[in-house]
């Protein structure tokens, strides 16, 4: 009610602006307003919606493969209607739309178990790949063992209850896993973003390295205390050969 008592007070030209914008953010629910050819107006709501159904595609496109076209326009649709963005620049639309998913959308009982988990990593791909953060300075080159290795402010680690990275058309689980699902998603020193799925002991070496400030060494020893693994020669072994591989893919980034 205070909406419309503000709108009815404001000046004429104002009030065919917000009639004009509310029609085509949602032409089923806000009539057009009066005097405008409707072939003008199919010009607007097409190019609007277009626009920004395009950016959602491209930002979630294995949430939109698996969702009938139908229901993935009504999301859309909804979204413009619904939602109201906090950022002008359309490199934000993906989590403007991750929020609404999230906090604004009633839940529908064809989605998906697994769609906030599905839409949160294709999110993490997409805000790694515009992110202006960028490596620390410090040495490239070091040894894994005897150094500290920095981990990469580029290499964020997640955690799911679905196998999201593997979920497409063809593979739709119906049910949580047992087990946590851990990837680090990453973009290296080419700008290209990956993934790299983990078990939970590889991510808690990655938490001791960023947190504790050891040397690879130092780091892995800890490990195998809080592991309570009696061989520390063969966990240093093997981590040594872990730390190369982050390493090579540039979520090692360096040494200090």
């Amino acid at each position: 009610m205070r909406r419309e008592l503000q709108v009815a007070s404001q000046p004429a030209f104002q009030r065919a602006q917000f009639e004009l914008a509310a029609h085509i953010r949602n032409p089923q629910s806000n009539p057009a307003p009066e005097g405008i050819e409707d072939r003008r107006l199919e010009i607007y709501r097409s190019l609007f919606f277009n626009n920004i159904e395009g950016f959602i595609a491209n930002g979630f496109p294995i949430l939109k493969s698996i969702t009938e076209p139908d229901q993935w326009g009504t999301i859309v649709r909804d979204f413009v209607h619904r939602h109201q963005s906090h950022s002008p620049y359309f490199l934000d639309i993906g989590s403007e739309f991750l929020h609404y998913l999230q906090s604004e959308r009633i839940s529908q009982p064809e989605d998906p178990v697994f769609m906030l988990q599905l839409a949160h990593y294709e999110w993490v791909e997409l805000a790694l790949d515009v992110s202006v953060l960028d490596y620390p300075e410090a040495q490239i080159e070091g040894d894994l063992l005897d150094n500290r290795p920095l981990v990469s402010p580029l290499a964020w680690v997640m955690s799911y209850n679905y196998p999201v990275h593997l979920i497409g058309p063809d593979f739709q689980p119906t049910e949580a896993s047992s087990d946590a699902t851990h990837i680090i998603v990453y973009r290296d020193r080419q700008m290209q973003v990956g993934f790299m799925e983990i078990n939970r002991t590889t991510q808690r070496l990655l938490e001791i390295l960023d947190k504790d400030k050891l040397s690879g060494r130092g780091a892995l020893l800890q490990l195998a205390t809080e592991l309570e693994y009696s061989n520390p020669d063969a966990i240093l072994e093997f981590g040594a050969s872990l730390l190369s591989q982050l390493h090579s893919k540039d979520i090692i980034c360096g040494f200090n």
